[in-house]
């Protein structure tokens, strides 16, 4: 990506993507315009160009800020946000306006160690991240359907995590907000109530919990102490009156036991308002650790349905994520979800010719150039 014209800008700028000549000019003076044609404006804080469009670029104000980027960034809309990197010369979408699913990491750091962490964590201070996303929300449109906020450990920002949602609830009032954490600073019963004074109107935490047993959860997620603050956390949500969803990622490391789990979510915690079952990704300590990891979701098809089905006798809400209709059950396929993030899901060759292919979750990116599933299978509808 070539700048010019961005001297004076902080290292990491925000600017929102704009295809509308008309914009008035003092929404036009803090958007970026994408030139894709000869009608340029005057007015626009930034100009950007993919490079073939290069010649479109404003030439008479040399001081005016202009990006050209490259043509992989082809399918930038109206209403996208864009993170440019001043120093480094590089761009990167934080928000896309056609996409269904926006998620926003606010932090590389986290207490936990988990086998398959898709995001591997980082002893660093990041604080820009959440600098950044204070500085994101505001930009957002209203009509946002859901924002997920995600890590690392987000409550690793204690306080400053609070005034976050604040912020959220008071820019974004009709967006569902779902935050993925491990809970354990839930156990705090200050924290648990500075939590739920924001009193958001649909707001939810995703907890994942990967085992019945203490021992082998505190393995899974390389913590001592883990599942029992976890379990407090949880319990200090509910007393409050808190939607908690507890998600299982399903492997070679907590299949054994899944229906167990199960079983103790519906003895003990049948007050959750969700519980996602979920298909393995194949990035991040994954790839390091998949010997370990991997099973074939068509090998554990019958233990993930007895784990649905003690789920479903005790009422608890329940979903699977992440797996294809062909390797599960007959019975199992009511409650797959299309789970995986637009911008990161895809179909192998064989699919083309399933007639669910549109009801089917597909793969993640990374399973379709890692490990699948050997027994992937065009279907016939019912």
């Amino acid at each position: 990506m070539a700048l010019s014209g961005f001297a004076d800008e902080p290292p990491r700028k925000l600017v929102k993507v704009s295809t509308n000549a008309a914009l008035p000019k003092p929404m036009a003076a803090g958007a970026a315009f994408l030139c894709e044609s000869a009608n340029v404006p005057d007015g626009f804080g930034y100009y950007l160009a993919l490079e073939a469009n290069r010649h479109l670029l404003p030439k008479e104000k040399p001081e005016t800020a202009i990006a050209v980027l490259p043509e992989s960034a082809g399918f930038l809309r109206n209403g996208d946000i864009l993170r440019l990197s001043v120093r480094g010369g590089t761009y990167r979408v934080v928000f896309r306006s056609q996409c269904r699913h926006t998620t926003i990491l606010l932090t590389e750091r986290c207490n936990h160690y988990c086998l398959m962490c898709s995001q591997p964590p980082r002893d660093v201070n990041d604080d820009w991240i959440i600098d950044e996303v204070e500085r994101l929300i505001p930009m957002l449109p209203t009509s946002a359907r859901e924002i997920g906020f995600t890590g690392g450990e987000p409550t690793l920002y204690e306080d400053r995590l609070i005034r976050l949602l604040e912020q959220t609830k008071r820019c974004l009032p009709r967006t569902a907000v779902h935050m993925l954490t491990n809970g354990r600073r839930f156990a705090d019963r200050a924290f648990t109530h500075a939590y739920a004074s924001v009193n958001h109107p649909d707001l939810m935490v995703g907890i994942p919990v990967y085992s019945d047993d203490p021992v082998h959860h505190n393995f899974v997620v390389q913590a001592d102490r883990a599942f029992d603050e976890t379990m407090g956390g949880i319990l200090n949500l509910k007393r409050l009156g808190q939607r908690v969803e507890i998600r299982v990622v399903i492997h070679r490391q907590t299949i054994d036991r899944l229906p167990q789990l199960a079983e103790f979510i519906g003895r003990n915690l049948l007050f959750v308002d969700k519980v996602a079952l979920m298909g393995l990704e194949i990035t991040g300590f994954t790839r390091g650790n998949l010997g370990k990891l991997w099973i074939d979701p068509f090998d554990y098809r019958e233990t993930l349905e007895e784990a649905v089905d003690i789920l479903s006798a005790y009422r608890v809400p329940t979903a699977v994520y992440n797996h294809q209709l062909c390797v599960v059950t007959d019975r199992v396929r009511a409650f797959c979800v299309q789970s995986i993030s637009d911008w990161k899901n895809e179909y192998l060759p064989v699919c083309s010719s399933c007639e669910v292919r549109s009801e089917c979750g597909g793969f993640f990116s990374s399973s379709v150039k890692y490990r699948h599933s050997d027994h992937i299978s065009p279907k016939a509808r019912a």
